[in-house]
């Protein structure tokens, strides 16, 4: 039985094919094969079965399930005659995975391609929300650091107390997102004592960045001084960002709050910690 777990899992990955962009897909012939199907037509009712599947999950059935036909939509000449390959489609690991789920699961083959297929799908999701973290982390440290800069940039042209730089940065959130910080954390549930930042997605994070960016650079431009013209200046920038993200069909009051970055960082220490501990007690 193990061996026969090894065989199985080394085929999907002999199959497997990476473009030069490292994103992989499976041709659905080879996937038959593999599974010791012999007809394509038996093979093809199950495909046909795992789009369905794709369809009521809300997923892009073309994302996932590419025709050959669409792939190579013309005759191929060779030498001899024209010819058309033979009906086929590339498949994503999410798609080999709904195939899998629609597999008669009493085939040993079959019961290991499901488990395969789902632990790399898995593997695949844990890596893409750590990608968007990874995003996300990073732009709220730029943020933060252009921040601090406009910050300074005001407080040398009479933005002095820190209520007044926190009035400052309110008037962009009030127009960027068309409401109040309170109405707005309201809306997300999210603490009045915490940064709405914190739960921000990597696009406003961009969009408050590149406010404070122009602002910035206006201010020192224009050599721009006195509170009210201040707050004028950044008003201005953060109504044409608002503009922008308007003709993209994204309105910044709909967008839905993230999970909190304050718990990722936490959560990531304490995988980090957990790590070294299991590295320490290799080493015993």
């Amino acid at each position: 039985m193990t061996d026969l777990i090894k065989i199985v899992q080394k085929s999907f990955e002999d199959i497997k094919i990476t473009d030069e962009t490292w994103f992989e897909f499976w041709s659905a012939r080879d996937l038959m094969k593999t599974l010791w199907y012999v007809k394509w037509q038996k093979f093809e009712w199950v495909i046909e079965r795992a789009k369905d599947s794709c369809k009521n999950s809300w997923q892009i059935i073309k994302d996932n399930f590419l025709s050959q036909d669409e792939f190579l939509p013309e005759p191929v000449k060779t030498s001899i005659k024209w010819w058309r390959p033979k009906e086929n489609y590339f498949l994503t690991r999410y798609a080999c995975y709904l195939i899998a789920q629609n597999w008669d699961p009493r085939k040993p083959e079959i019961a290991f391609a499901q488990t395969y297929f789902a632990s790399q799908t898995r593997k695949q999701e844990i890596y893409e929300q750590r990608s968007e973290e990874n995003k996300r982390l990073e732009a709220r440290a730029k943020l933060k650091i252009s921040e601090e800069k406009i910050e300074e940039t005001v407080y040398n042209r009479w933005i002095t107390l820190p209520v007044e730089f926190a009035t400052f940065k309110n008037k962009k959130i009030e127009t960027l997102y068309n409401m109040s910080v309170k109405s707005l954390k309201t809306k997300r549930w999210i603490p009045e004592n915490r940064a709405l930042a914190d739960f921000d997605n990597e696009v406003e994070l961009k969009a408050k960045d590149f406010i404070y960016a122009m602002t910035d650079h206006n201010i020192k431009e224009k050599n721009i001084i006195w509170k009210q013209n201040l707050e004028t200046e950044l008003i201005s920038n953060a109504k044409e960002t608002r503009k922008t993200m308007l003709k993209r069909w994204i309105i910044p009051e709909e967008l839905k709050a993230q999970e909190d970055l304050k718990f990722i960082e936490k959560r990531r220490i304490q995988e980090s910690t957990r790590l070294e501990d299991k590295g320490k007690k290799r080493i015993r």
